[in-house]
């Protein structure tokens, strides 16, 4: 795969900007059949950096509803992305 199928897109919410406090953590949604090792080598191509440490985690479909329509919102692929000290991703 390349990189560009890997690394999905940012993620931008409350939670996320708490977590990116840090400056060295990043979250960014990726394909579900990627692992760790793909996530880094994708990052690190991508960014130019240098990666630490790499958490994942599958988000669970949600129950919605609008009206009197209901469903449930998407799963898709989280990749927490620790930094090593001094680099920096500009998003």
């Amino acid at each position: 795969m390349h990189y560009g199928d890997i690394i999905i897109a940012p993620v931008i919410t409350e939670k996320a900007s708490i977590v990116a406090g840090d400056g060295k953590t990043y979250v960014f949604k990726v394909n579900k059949d990627a692992n760790k090792f793909q996530i880094k080598d994708a990052v690190e191509k991508a960014f130019n950096v240098k990666v630490a440490k790499i958490t994942t985690l599958n988000t669970k479909a949600k129950n919605k509803r609008v009206g009197r329509y209901a469903g449930k919102t998407k799963t898709y692929k989280k990749a927490y992305v620790t930094l090593v000290d001094g680099d920096k991703i500009e998003l």
